[in-house]
């Protein structure tokens, strides 16, 4: 188990990467520098995609066309190397009430040490998803690139 207090900064600094990128300022590669090089991910839609590289081209792909949605974290948990992120996937647009489509969601990840993690699972309820596009009419743009039809859905978390 790692130092609690080292978990915890790089934990500070990987929302503040996602502050960042929500307001547009960086990438979503960039959270890639918080990977292994042997780290797993696994997407509710794309699956479990392996390897630091792999992944950043996964998030090429997946983030490609969302530049309006953002995903604001709520509150973060430690507990021993694991970390519990809460966040929400805001779509752009409102309800005729003014309300955001919003939906929640959740991402484990388990610290290497270095500042690194070696895993991270992201959790939400993509019946929720579709509810909210289809009442928003969102539409992807040209540049977006669709989930495979049959993801690997292992999520088994690497010795």
């Amino acid at each position: 188990m790692f130092d609690r207090s080292e978990i915890e900064e790089t934990l500070r600094r990987y929302v503040a990467l996602r502050e960042a990128i929500d307001l547009g300022r960086n990438p979503w590669t960039d959270l890639c520098d918080f990977y292994t090089e042997d780290c797993v991910y696994i997407d509710p839609a794309w699956g479990r995609v392996e390897g630091r590289e792999s992944i950043r081209a996964f998030m090429v792909g997946s983030m490609t066309g969302l530049e309006d949605w953002k995903f604001p974290v709520e509150f973060t948990a430690i507990s021993g190397d694991d970390v519990s992120i809460k966040w929400l996937q805001i779509l752009p647009g409102s309800r005729s009430d003014g309300s955001p489509y919003v939906q929640t969601g959740w991402s484990r990840l388990v610290y290497a040490g270095d500042g690194l993690f070696r895993y991270q699972e992201d959790t939400l309820n993509m019946t929720h998803v579709i509810e909210d596009l289809t009442e928003s009419g969102w539409r992807p743009g040209e540049s977006f690139t669709s989930p495979p039809r049959n993801p690997n859905r292992d999520f088994t978390i690497p010795s």
